[in-house]
């Protein structure tokens, strides 16, 4: 992975600061190669600070973080770090104001761009709360939404768990840490069950010391990766509440879940409700209210896979439309299809195509209403 680009975008992480300025050389120049390229008359235009200007002016050296980053990344398979103009760079997040410069990964990426839920709630939640977060989030992983969480004991903890009991289910843990410390400790071998099947993400690079401080941007990110957050049990003042209104300020869906008037742990959902959340009972009514919005990752994987719109939604489906344009990648796979449901290695081997690329194809397919998959398995929606 020591690619020229990687390492310029290793050293505008390392630079620290500001992201928006960082943010802005990218966008100004397309690659973290070229932004690095371009000098300091480039870099104090988009706004680096004179310590940014100076750190990336530096010959790496002694103390320099970047070699002890490279190999990090290079010590397993799975292991990512994605910059703000990369194409894989999760859409929703890239909306979001403040969004990171840059996501180190230990997973699936293309599972940053399905659509997700966030369940977030207390650290010290009732048994109840437990149960709630476990059966919600693994009625989300079935109908073939992934979960997004923030790894932390209690709701957290019990979301990543029910998700990964769905047959094929989905998660994605987000770290308030450094991505190479999962915290608490105690979940270290959820931090690897979850790697090894999702994905984990964190914005601050491997070996960074712990900092209670990290975790409201933790919150962030859990939030802006997912089309809504459900709050299963908070107190009124907490991170999952803070996580909702951050949601509700970024136009997100928020969901809470009502409790005991005597539980003093559902008095945070009692307020967001009181504030406008929504209240819901089942997972059945947070997946209809979000069907809708699960719209925005057709058009975004759309362009993510360069390929043509055939309508809005699934009027493509709905207009009889018999399948994506002939020779290309999309037919292989919609030929390979037939109304029997298919594993994913059946289609690999059929196509010739790795699962990566088969997953962004089946997901826009499925969100377009062509497809439909149950237990991990692919098959032809009828006309």
């Amino acid at each position: 992975m020591d690619s020229e680009d990687t390492r310029a975008l290793l050293r505008l992480i390392a630079a620290g600061g500001r992201g928006e300025p960082r943010r802005r050389l990218l966008e100004n120049h397309g690659s973290a190669a070229a932004a690095l390229a371009a000098g300091r008359s480039a870099w104090r235009a988009a706004g680096l600070s004179p310590a940014q200007q100076g750190a990336l002016g530096l010959r790496t050296g002694a103390g320099d973080p970047t070699d002890d980053w490279l190999r990090w990344l290079d010590g397993a398979p799975g292991r990512r770090v994605i910059g703000f103009h990369d194409p894989d760079y999760p859409a929703l997040l890239h909306r979001l104001e403040g969004a990171p410069l840059a996501l180190w990964l230990v997973g699936d990426g293309d599972l940053l761009w399905h659509p997700s839920v966030a369940v977030v709630g207390s650290r010290a939640a009732s048994a109840g709360g437990l149960r709630n977060a476990f059966d919600f989030a693994r009625d989300f992983a079935a109908a073939g939404v992934s979960v997004t969480s923030g790894l932390a004991a209690g709701i957290d903890t019990a979301a990543h768990e029910g998700a990964l009991a769905a047959p094929g289910g989905r998660t994605v843990a987000v770290l308030g840490t450094a991505i190479d410390r999962p915290y608490p400790t105690r979940n270290a071998a959820l931090y690897r069950r979850i790697a090894d099947t999702g994905a984990v993400v964190s914005e601050l690079p491997p070996g960074t010391a712990y900092s209670r401080g990290a975790f409201p941007s933790r919150n962030r990110i859990v939030m802006g990766l997912s089309l809504g957050v459900v709050v299963v049990e908070a107190a009124l003042r907490s991170g999952a509440a803070i996580t909702a209104r951050l949601a509700g300020e970024a136009g997100r869906e928020v969901f809470a879940i009502p409790g005991s008037i005597h539980n003093p742990k559902a008095r945070g959902c009692h307020r967001l409700i009181r504030d406008g959340a929504a209240l819901v009972e089942t997972p059945g009514e947070v997946l209809e209210a979000l069907a809708p919005l699960a719209l925005v990752f057709a058009d975004d994987l759309r362009r993510r896979l360069d390929a043509p719109k055939k309508g809005p939604g699934n009027a493509a489906a709905a207009a009889g439309i018999a399948g994506p344009p002939e020779g290309s990648d999309p037919q292989r796979l919609w030929q390979a299809l037939g109304h029997d449901p298919t594993g994913m290695d059946e289609l690999v081997s059929r196509t010739g195509l790795t699962a990566a690329e088969l997953g962004s194809m089946l997901l826009l397919m499925e969100l377009e209403g062509r497809v439909a998959v149950e237990h991990g398995r692919y098959s032809r929606k009828s006309q």
